[in-house]
């Protein structure tokens, strides 16, 4: 399995790049291919071999190309986001490069992202209408999800239940796309790509909420992106919504100072940080990742005993040790 990982993910790879070549103009090729050049975990298309691992595997060489592919779509969809997240956030640098609005403007970014969105259709398109139909529905989910986030919780919401309902659309929804893109491509049985549906949907909560929590409490370098970024954009991440309830005076200081929302001096952007990294928010938000981690082992267990489920189980301690 370890061997068919690694020449998927380079014919992954490849075909990553060769994308932007298709572009009409050398500049759309240049801006298009920015990010992916940039590099990144390339976890989604990882997921996606990994899903098709449950297909049957005597068809493993018939569908080959269509699971590379569908990995591929995966990506490029992924990195749309990209494109588009950092126009919303006013993101300086990606993946330790200048990001796609900083260094050619918010016009540029967004059409770019838009590029990307048509490209991964076309290849889903070549997969059959189940995987166009896939490609569609998390497509609507992410952007539901960046809607969300963009006017914030109704009257009658809940902060927490809508921040919820953002990372279900923006993290989770492609997450599980990815599994069961692959799971599609491969002939895995409905059930088993239901099961990894579930298990993408809680990895994919508990995943932003990793990231949540390394926005607050690694450095920059480690990031590749500027250390803070949701609170300089008035981002409210599950961390600074469980501080906003802490009752000690450090609390009162706190709410105080995220009050001033994205227009804080950059002094007191750092002492934010510092209250929230001394918080009970960050142990909070760490119990809820994990009780993630657990409903995504559990989805697990209804899958067949195969070295892809022990390598999605062990995914989960990966995202665990992220901000231990």
């Amino acid at each position: 399995m370890r061997r068919r990982l690694r020449r998927g993910m380079d014919v992954v790879e490849g075909r990553l790049r060769g994308c932007s070549l298709e572009a009409a103009d050398p500049f759309v090729a240049e801006v298009v291919a920015h990010l992916i050049e940039a590099g990144g975990k390339r976890l989604r298309p990882l997921l996606t071999l990994l899903g098709a691992e449950f297909g049957p595997a005597e068809r493993r060489a018939e569908v080959w190309d269509g699971v590379v592919t569908a990995a591929v779509v995966a990506e490029l969809v992924h990195v749309a986001s990209l494109h588009h997240d950092d126009v919303m956030d006013e993101a300086q640098t990606r993946h330790g490069v200048s990001s796609v609005n900083a260094r050619w403007g918010n016009g540029v970014a967004t059409f770019s992202g838009d590029w990307l969105l048509s490209k991964a259709a076309q290849l889903a398109a070549e997969l059959g209408p189940a995987m166009v139909q896939l490609q569609a529905r998390t497509s609507r989910r992410l952007v539901e999800g960046q809607m969300l986030e963009l006017v914030g919780p109704s009257e009658r919401q809940r902060r927490l239940d809508h921040y919820l309902a953002v990372i279900s659309g923006k993290s989770a929804a492609l997450i599980a796309s990815s599994l069961c893109a692959g799971a599609l491509q491969a002939g895995a049985t409905p059930s088993e790509t239901d099961s990894l549906a579930e298990y993408g949907e809680h990895l994919g909560v508990a995943f932003q909420i990793g990231d949540d929590l390394l926005d607050i409490t690694a450095p920059s370098e480690r990031l590749g992106k500027e250390r803070g970024r949701d609170l300089a954009v008035g981002v409210e991440s599950l961390p600074v919504l469980l501080a906003l309830e802490d009752d000690r005076p450090q609390g009162a200081e706190l709410r105080e100072l995220l009050a001033a929302g994205p227009d804080a001096t950059p002094e007191a952007r750092s002492r934010t940080l510092a209250l929230l990294c001394a918080s009970p928010a960050v142990d909070q938000a760490r119990v809820m990742r994990d009780d993630r981690l657990r409903r995504a082992r559990r989805a697990l267990t209804v899958l067949p005993d195969r070295p892809a489920r022990h390598a999605l189980a062990s995914l989960c301690g990966f995202v665990a040790s992220r901000t231990r």
